[in-house]
């Protein structure tokens, strides 16, 4: 089963060039990692707010995306230009949910 969520956090308007292109870079050397399924960051409607899709093939594949090399300093920077925290929310694939709504 895929796992997958959405992050949303705001950026520091002083700082949203740099996060942009973190994040360009971020996008591009996430589609050479074994295990990632999708990874894309999203402007959102409220000025300076914005989101990250992230879908790996596991949680360990997540992790192991956290732990290379190339993406320690950048992720670090990401959270440097970010105003407060961010927000993580798991997304479920419907295919694996029983039941009735």
């Amino acid at each position: 089963m895929p796992f997958s969520f959405l992050s949303r956090f705001r950026i520091q308007e002083s700082r949203e060039a740099e996060f942009i292109s973190l994040a360009r870079e971020m996008e591009g050397l996430s589609r050479n990692e074994p295990g990632t399924l999708h990874y894309q960051f999203f402007r959102l409607a409220e000025p300076g707010m914005f989101a990250v899709f992230e879908s790996f093939i596991d949680e360990a594949a997540d992790e192991a995306h956290m732990a290379y090399d190339h993406n320690k300093p950048l992720i670090e920077k990401i959270v440097s230009c970010m105003d407060g925290a961010y927000e993580r929310e798991i997304l479920y694939d419907l295919s694996t949910m029983t039941g009735e709504y």
